[in-house]
């Protein structure tokens, strides 16, 4: 299976602009019930993500003061990406290797998702179960 399939359903890719404030992407965070959100610069091209080992990070770095830090200082820039047409087993292995949790999906140059290990580990259980279900059904005619 494609990662396009995964992501047909997945609705509004969230996104932060690169010069607010860490205390925006934390009540985003919070509010959308995610772990990570794509950073834009002001001509609206990706430019980062933000997680939240991100976060943890600058809590060591910054202490109490995080809060006004833009989360371009603390944004990762190095985006490691998938494209659609990758499978699902791919992405996975890339997350794995990369020991990452989010991934962007890039068709070409154009943002078409963001797909989080959740999402993957989810679609093969929801698979594995499928294929059992079915050897089940073979078995018991």
């Amino acid at each position: 299976m494609k990662v396009s399939v995964l992501i047909q359903g997945k609705g509004d890719i969230i996104r932060i602009g690169e010069a607010e404030p860490v205390s925006a992407a934390v009540k985003l965070l919070h509010e959308k019930r995610i772990g990570a959100v794509l950073v834009e610069n002001a001509a609206s091209e990706i430019v980062g993500i933000l997680s939240e080992r991100d976060l943890v990070r600058g809590m060591s770095l910054h202490g109490a003061d995080l809060h006004g830090v833009a989360v371009a200082e603390l944004m990762t820039t190095q985006l490691i990406r998938c494209a659609p047409d990758d499978s699902i087993n791919q992405a996975m292995a890339k997350m794995t290797d990369r020991r990452i949790r989010h991934l962007p999906v890039f068709d070409g140059e154009d943002l078409v998702g963001l797909v989080s290990i959740g999402d993957l580990v989810k679609f093969r259980i929801d698979e594995i179960q499928t294929e059992s279900d079915a050897l089940r059904a073979y078995i018991n005619s």
